[in-house]
């Protein structure tokens, strides 16, 4: 499966590189915008319908609690350790699974992953 990726500016650059060498579409924040906010963040995932890809569990909030506008599925990475090429290799990993993501907040930690339905934009 191939999709718009964006690597919050939490996502490491290497892993960024691992999925661009796999063919993927992604836009990192620490390249094309550092230092924005999480909310902006958002809006350009949403406006672009790239899939956000972090470390960082306050979109949950942004989206499930605020209200602000989705996008098209985020993937949260929340890993005990792991060294920078990793997060990109586990992201390759679940892109094959054969189980819809889209539509989809995907919580992706060492005991596998949960999946919990987006609210429409």
């Amino acid at each position: 499966m191939s999709v718009k990726l964006l690597a919050n500016e939490n996502f490491p650059l290497q892993s960024v590189r691992v999925l661009r060498a796999a063919g993927h579409d992604v836009l990192a924040i620490c390249e094309h915008a550092p230092g924005i906010t999480d909310s902006e963040v958002l809006a350009l995932a949403a406006s672009q319908q790239r899939w956000i890809l972090t470390f960082d569990r306050d979109y949950g909030e942004l989206i499930f609690a605020r209200g602000l506008p989705p996008p098209p599925a985020l993937i949260y990475l929340k890993l005990a350790s792991y060294r920078p090429q990793e997060p990109g290799q586990l992201v390759l990993q679940l892109l094959t699974l054969d189980t819809p993501l889209a539509g989809c907040f995907i919580t992706l930690d060492n005991d596998g992953l949960r999946k919990r339905p987006l609210p429409s934009a």
